[in-house]
C-alpha cells in the first residue's frame, strides 16, 4: 500500500510539475465566454489561463509597453493586426476566434422594442456606449446610429464607459435607460436573461470580428499553443455560440 501511495504521489507531482500557465488579455466583452473556456481549459489539460479583462485600446498601449500578456483575445480584428506588422506576436498565429454582434439593450421588460424604434423616439435621458476609441464595439455604436440619421440628435443623451463591460453596468444599474452592448453580456442561448432589446443587424456596421494572437512573450510558453489549439475546439466553439457569437 505504502508503494502505491509513494507511486501516486509521484505521479500528481509530475502531472503538476507539466501543468503550466499563460497570461491572456481579453476584450471585455468576452468576459463570461473565456471564463467558461479557462475552466474546461483546465479541467482537460490541467493548465491555467490568467485572465485580465480590459478594453482592447488600453490593452494594445499595454503590450507596446511591455506588459506581460502571453496571447491577446482582441474585440477587433485591427489591432492584432497592427502587434503583428510591429512584430509584437508570434508569425502566423493569429486567427478569429469569434464575431460579435451588437444589441441595443434595456434592463426594463418591454423597453426596446424589436425593431430599435426607441431611439426614434428620443424619450430616454442617456444611452449608454463603450468609449469608441479605444473599444469596437462602441465604434460599431456610433456606426449604427449614423445609418439611422440619429447621431446628432442623440449625442447630447450619450454617456461612455471606459468598455464595453462599463458600458453595460450604466445600464443594468440604471444609470443610463439603454445602451448599446455586446449581445455575449445580455444573452445566453439566443434569449435575453433579463430586460429587453435590439439585435442590431449586421449591416448596419463593420463586421466585428474578433481575433486572437500569440504575443512575443509567449513565444516560448508551451501553454499559449495549448490555449490556442482549445480556442479552436468543438467544446469552445460550444460555448463561443451559446454566447450568440458567429464562428
Amino acid at each position: 500500500m505504502k508503494r502505491i501511495a509513494a507511486l501516486a504521489a509521484t505521479l500528481l507531482i509530475a502531472a503538476g510539475a507539466q501543468a503550466g500557465e499563460v497570461q491572456v488579455a481579453v476584450a471585455a466583452n468576452f468576459t463570461a465566454p473565456m471564463q467558461q473556456i479557462a475552466t474546461a481549459f483546465a479541467q482537460d489539460t490541467g493548465n491555467k489561463a490568467v485572465l485580465a479583462f480590459g478594453a482592447t485600446g488600453k490593452f494594445y498601449a499595454q503590450i507596446s509597453n511591455g506588459a506581460p500578456f502571453e496571447i491577446l483575445l482582441a474585440a477587433d480584428d485591427e489591432t492584432p493586426a497592427r502587434l503583428e506588422q510591429e512584430r509584437q506576436t508570434v508569425p502566423g498565429s493569429r486567427f478569429t476566434y469569434a464575431t460579435g454582434r451588437l444589441v441595443l439593450w434595456s434592463a426594463r421588460e418591454h423597453y426596446v422594442d424589436a425593431r430599435g424604434q426607441v431611439l426614434q423616439t428620443g424619450n430616454f435621458a442617456h444611452l449608454s456606449i463603450a468609449n469608441p476609441k479605444a473599444a469596437p464595439y462602441g465604434a460599431a455604436a456610433l456606426e449604427t446610429l449614423k445609418k439611422l440619421n440619429l447621431l446628432e440628435r442623440l449625442q447630447p443623451k450619450i454617456v461612455q464607459g471606459e468598455n464595453i463591460s462599463q458600458a453595460q453596468q450604466f445600464v443594468s444599474t440604471g444609470n443610463a435607460e439603454l445602451g448599446f452592448v455586446a449581445l455575449s453580456q445580455v444573452a445566453r442561448d439566443g434569449k435575453f436573461t433579463a430586460g429587453s432589446g435590439w439585435i442590431v443587424p449586421a449591416a448596419m456596421h463593420s463586421p466585428i470580428r474578433q481575433d486572437a494572437v500569440i504575443l512575443a512573450k509567449g513565444g516560448a510558453n508551451p501553454t499559449a499553443q495549448a490555449l490556442m489549439a482549445y480556442l479552436k475546439s468543438d467544446k469552445a466553439k460550444g460555448i463561443i455560440r451559446s454566447f450568440g457569437y458567429e464562428l
